[in-house]
């Protein structure tokens, strides 16, 4: 597997996870009709692999036999309260790679990424309800902060809790 940073030719094959991982990761936290309206050709063209900006979202894909099977989106926290720390965006895996400990390196690889930008914290939001991310996500060393938000996200309100994680440069190996 290659770890490598997202270019504008892998929109498309990124919406594609992003897309099959909410239809099946979702499929009883959100309606069944939305999640089967989910289209990657929409989604695609919201991201933007262009930029080299610090302060933009970055995004590493993971690369299997020239396919995107997963990827990691990283940012400055959006947060008024969490200002000066990282925010891990955005994690997927193709469901068909998943049990895989993809999601693993996927992570370790999203807070190096952090560390690099000079972030020694970081965030991140889970859909409340998804109980196989927060298993994930804990076992990563991230701890949920109590802190709850409804966010609109992809054309649909969702309930979210916060978790929270140190970036020591020994954490990033853990």
């Amino acid at each position: 597997m290659l770890l490598r940073v997202a270019t504008p030719d892998d929109a498309l094959s990124v919406a594609r996870v992003h897309v099959r991982s909410w239809q099946a990761g979702y499929r009883n936290l959100l309606p069944a009709e939305y999640l089967d309206r989910l289209r990657a050709e929409d989604r695609a063209k919201r991201y933007n692999f262009e930029t080299t900006d610090p302060s933009q979202p970055s995004t590493t894909v993971a690369v299997e036999g020239g396919a995107v099977v997963g990827f990691v989106t990283v940012a400055p926290a959006q947060d008024a309260d969490a200002q000066g720390s990282g925010e891990l965006c955005a994690l997927y895996v193709d469901p068909d790679w998943w049990g895989r400990r993809l999601g693993c390196a996927l992570i370790k690889q999203g807070r190096y990424r952090l560390l690099e930008l000079g972030f020694q914290d970081a965030v991140l939001w889970v859909m409340l309800g998804n109980t196989r991310a927060e298993r994930f996500y804990s076992g990563d060393g991230w701890n949920n902060e109590g802190m709850r938000r409804t966010a609109s996200v992809w054309d649909t309100t969702v309930d979210e809790i916060r978790y929270r994680r140190q970036l020591a440069v020994d954490a990033v190996d853990a």
